[in-house]
């Protein structure tokens, strides 16, 4: 089986896909780990488009069952197999923003309110947040960008949008994979 989950930042993506790879036993691929070269400062480099296109279409032709986390929809034509089940995520921007915020300030602390370069670093990745609903054009990737992605696939597709818990959203989708008779490779 494999599952593509998607979302804006915050919606819960990998939290859900790390849950879910954990009840499926079955890896879980983060786009972030493809996207992103490591760094002193994470996500600040980003890996070369056609290396990153080339090591996950390896990593997921090469493995049966997988769940793949995070968009990918700019990345180019056939890069990916085909999807049995699309989750797509979306929470309100108020709860999302809060939990982006949350979240920035447990990964690096008060770096981000005090070092200067930090904050700018931080700020600019809030607008870009803030811009996947208000499709400014700060971002590329916008709810608008995904619902028209969302489209044009012909997959059995999976709409999650409030505020569910963990266990709630792992129900809503077992109930959709029995529905749709996806069952592990």
């Amino acid at each position: 089986m494999r599952i593509h989950i998607f979302g804006a930042s915050g919606s819960g993506v990998t939290t859900l896909g790390k849950a879910l790879s954990k009840k499926l036993n079955i890896e879980y691929f983060d786009s972030d780990d493809f996207f992103w070269l490591e760094s002193k400062i994470p996500f600040t480099i980003k890996q070369d488009p056609e290396i990153r296109n080339t090591i996950v279409a390896e990593k997921l032709n090469h493995t049966d069952d997988w769940i793949f986390g995070g968009s990918m929809i700019h990345w180019g034509q056939n890069i990916f197999p085909a999807f049995d089940l699309v989750i797509f995520l979306y929470l309100p921007p108020e709860i999302r923003l809060e939990r982006v915020r949350k979240r920035e300030h447990e990964r690096y602390g008060d770096e981000i309110i005090i070092n200067p370069e930090r904050k700018k670093m931080f700020e600019k990745f809030m607008d870009w947040t803030e811009d996947y609903d208000h499709n400014t054009g700060i971002a590329n990737r916008t709810l608008h960008a995904h619902r028209e992605w969302l489209s044009t696939i012909n997959t059995p597709l999976l709409e999650l949008s409030g505020n569910y818990d963990i266990q709630q959203k792992i129900e809503i989708i077992f109930k959709k994979m029995d529905q749709e008779k996806l069952h592990l490779k």
